[in-house]
């Protein structure tokens, strides 16, 4: 019987991990450019923390989320997202406070009972931030700059950022109310998830991607028009700090998000290199979502970055600075003597700092050099019994073909001046 990787999940082989190691740690640079501090939280969390958050009239919770009973009858879910894990994890160790400003970022995988489709697989990488404890417009428009600042650290450009707000409790109901005076005469035309939203959930509606509800999504009231007086002004400062900070950005009145928990200010970063799935980014505000579980009221914003789209376009561009790192020495030994030499000295380079590989099957030397070659060595240190009788060998330069004698006990100091 052949295995394989089970439907919407991918295998990261060796030739493309350098790729996913430039990127997240590209990642954790920038995050920590601004004070933001790593946060791991479990793989799975109890179902009602992501059904509670993220809404029951959501295609997350409805159709997507990987849920199970562990041994005593408890539902628990593969995290769809990680933000409400953060929020969990937040307030079960004391680090989310109104009165302190919390900067938290995490990388690692979700799961989504999604059809798989380019970019984006049923288990899938994020990396991300959320910050807690401030609700001054600045820290929306820097989390917005900050996604700039990764993607140019990373070699994308061409992005485009669209925002909008969706208003808080106070504004929208008005906006839901007008959604449903807005389609209850036109429903009856629309999809069956559209129907249902309208009951349930019915910003939900602006989600929907078939075609035929779209004609009708297109001319739906807008929810920067129905906002209250403070939501009004926290939109407009946002817009004013990303104009100070250079930030272009363009208002989509469609944009609402797929997650039920965000109030005022939400976003997408989207790039052109991409298909019908363009974003590589999106996030929001949060404000009511720490007190929803059960903690004092406090503010919130973060985003979460989409790591497999992130690395077709860093593949396809062919990024600067992502290449593979090349072995620094292959040690090509020839006879029994050689080889317990060559391993001594490879012990000693690996602890100094040096990736070194060698030869453990005893191949001639012409294959032992088709092997370094392969793998893209810096240089190959050649060992035979003269060179045992002699205390010193020939290391030769994998680029230009110069050679030069090195004694055994020089090798270490050598290779680290060259690094």
């Amino acid at each position: 019987m052949k295995y394989t990787a089970p439907r919407g999940t991918k295998d990261i082989l060796p030739e493309e991990v350098h790729l996913w190691q430039f990127v997240e740690n590209t990642c954790r640079e920038v995050f920590a450019f601004y004070n933001y501090k790593e946060i791991r939280t479990p793989i799975f969390e109890s179902t009602d923390i992501f059904s509670r958050s993220i809404g029951v009239g959501t295609d997350i919770v409805n159709k997507e989320m990987y849920t199970f009973l562990d041994r005593k009858g408890r539902s628990l879910t593969l995290r769809p997202e990680e933000t409400a894990a953060v929020v969990r994890a937040g307030l079960e160790n004391n680090l989310i406070s109104p009165e302190v400003i919390t900067k938290l970022y995490y990388l690692g995988p979700m799961f989504r009972y999604e059809r798989p489709q380019a970019g984006r697989q049923r288990q899938f990488h994020q990396a991300g931030v959320e910050v807690f404890g401030v609700d001054d417009p600045l820290v929306d428009a820097e989390i917005i700059e900050m996604n700039l600042v990764l993607f140019e650290k990373i070699g994308i450009k061409g992005l485009e950022i669209n925002i909008n707000s969706v208003g808080c409790k106070a504004c929208k109901p008005n906006y839901s109310e007008a959604i449903v005076n807005y389609f209850s005469d036109k429903i009856k035309d629309m999809c069956v998830d559209c129907k249902e939203r309208l009951v349930v959930n019915p910003m939900r509606i602006l989600d929907c991607k078939d075609a035929h509800c779209q004609k009708h999504i297109e001319h739906a009231p807008t929810s920067v028009d129905h906002l209250c007086g403070e939501c009004k002004i926290h939109f407009d400062l946002v817009q004013d700090w990303l104009k100070r900070l250079n930030v272009k950005y363009s208002i989509n009145n469609r944009l609402v998000r797929g997650l039920d928990y965000y109030t005022r200010t939400v976003f997408e970063v989207v790039s052109k290199q991409l298909g019908a799935q363009n974003a590589i980014c999106g996030g929001g505000r949060y404000n009511n979502l720490v007190e929803e579980f059960g903690g004092k009221p406090t503010p919130a914003i973060g985003f979460a970055v989409g790591l497999e789209r992130i690395i077709d376009i860093v593949h396809k561009l062919q990024v600067i600075g992502c290449k593979p790192q090349a072995v620094s020495l292959f040690i090509a030994t020839l006879g029994h003597e050689a080889q317990k030499k060559g391993v001594e000295l490879a012990s000693q380079l690996r602890r100094a700092g040096l990736s070194v590989d060698l030869d453990y099957q005893g191949k001639a030397l012409k294959s032992q050099m088709k092997a370094a070659d392969r793998m893209k060595a810096k240089y190959v240190y050649i060992i035979g019994d003269d060179e045992i009788a002699k205390g010193s060998a020939m290391l030769k330069n994998m680029s230009n073909g110069q050679q030069q004698a090195i004694k055994f006990e020089d090798l270490s100091k050598t290779l680290c001046e060259k690094y």
